[in-house]
């Protein structure tokens, strides 16, 4: 379990920012429907930096829909998307909402066409830099975002799992497809996502000559990003800004290959 279902991203609202969003349905290559929530700054239909959100392991719900308006405030146009299109009524959904059985039936290949879709969409909104950033589940397909040839400007990850898992290989195995830079935010309490697993990921990006920082917090845990939880706030800003710096980083040195 990543985030409270209640929690809110740690990251300052821009008072009074002209942004505007909506609810929408976007159809993947296999002509599957999904969920997704767009977040759009006003005036700027044409802005050229796009990003797109991969929740953790329960899909679409409010904490990544605040995460697209907090990107929206700052200029940058967002799709925040659902990965259960396959599988189960669309959000919103309650509390108790069985992911598990549901995050079971995905694909790395679903996945990666739904991100597809997500970029398509952005693309046709006028971005030219498009991003992944994902969280949990989330991360470890935004990094595999980056082999899917969407033309990524960049694939950011907050703790998600590198190493193969369920004998389908990881970014780490996947190092040489990754076809664009690469950040990762890692615990350094995490259980699962272990010193030695980050270590190998490092290792591999730096073995295929991927662009790549990551980036362990110690003493921080699996999913420390969330504002409820105060001890690790100097950890959640310092995250948030190497994300924004990232993204400034990258946003007009890989445009033209968008």
């Amino acid at each position: 379990m990543c985030f409270d279902h209640d929690s809110r991203p740690p990251v300052p609202q821009i008072a009074g920012a002209a942004i505007s969003h909506e609810r929408l349905t976007l159809t993947c290559a296999d002509g599957t429907p999904f969920a997704a929530f767009a977040a759009t700054p006003d005036g700027a239909s044409s802005a050229d930096v796009g990003v797109v959100v991969l929740p953790d392991v329960r899909g679409l719900y409010r904490f990544y829909e605040e995460l697209a308006l907090r990107f929206a405030e700052r200029g940058m146009q967002s799709i925040a998307i659902d990965y259960f299109g396959r599988t189960a009524e669309p959000p919103p959904r309650e509390e108790g909402f069985a992911y598990s059985e549901h995050v079971a039936q995905t694909t790395a290949e679903g996945i990666g066409d739904d991100v597809g879709a997500a970029v398509a969409e952005l693309r046709a909104r006028g971005a030219t830099s498009i991003f992944t950033i994902g969280f949990c589940f989330g991360g470890r397909h935004s990094w595999l975002a980056a082999a899917g040839g969407h033309g990524l400007a960049g694939a950011i990850g907050f703790y998600g799992m590198p190493a193969a898992r369920d004998g389908q290989p990881g970014p780490t195995q996947r190092a040489g497809e990754l076809a664009a830079p690469i950040l990762g935010l890692m615990a350094g309490e995490d259980q699962h996502i272990t010193p030695d697993v980050v270590a190998d990921f490092g290792a591999a990006l730096r073995d295929a000559g991927v662009e790549h920082e990551l980036v362990t917090y110690a003493g921080a845990p699996h999913s420390f990003f969330d504002r409820r939880q105060e001890q690790f706030a100097e950890a959640s800003d310092d995250a948030w800004g190497r994300t924004l710096d990232f993204i400034a980083a990258h946003r007009r040195t890989r445009s033209a290959n968008a």
